[in-house]
C-alpha cells in the first residue's frame, strides 16, 4: 500500500465508531472501537459503503457520528466483514 492509500485521515467518529480515509480517498477504514473490529473498505465495498453513508446522512441529518456509523455497521453486515478480515470468521 502506498502512503496516499493509508487510511489515516479522520473523517468522523465518536465513542464507539471511527471512520478514516486515505489521502486519495480510495481506501477507508471503519472501526468499531467497543469490539476492537476494523473493516478496510476499497473498490466495490467502498462504493457500496459511501452510497449507504450518503443515504444515512441525508435520511437522518440529526444523527451524530456514532449513530450514523452504527446504523451502517448493523445494516451493512460490517461485523461479518471485520471478522473475515481478521480471520476470525468461520469457513
Amino acid at each position: 500500500m502506498t502512503d496516499n492509500q493509508e487510511p489515516t485521515i479522520f473523517v468522523e467518529g465518536g465513542d464507539e465508531y471511527e471512520l478514516f480515509a486515505s489521502d486519495d480517498k480510495t481506501v477507508y477504514l471503519l472501526r468499531f472501537k467497543t469490539e476492537s473490529l476494523t473493516v478496510p473498505l476499497r473498490d466495490e465495498q467502498l462504493e457500496a459503503f459511501l452510497k449507504e453513508y450518503d443515504t444515512v446522512k441525508k435520511a437522518y441529518p440529526n444523527y451524530g457520528p456514532d449513530q450514523r456509523l452504527a446504523q451502517i455497521w448493523d445494516q451493512g453486515g460490517y461485523s461479518w466483514l471485520a471478522m473475515e478480515a481478521t480471520g476470525d470468521g468461520e469457513s
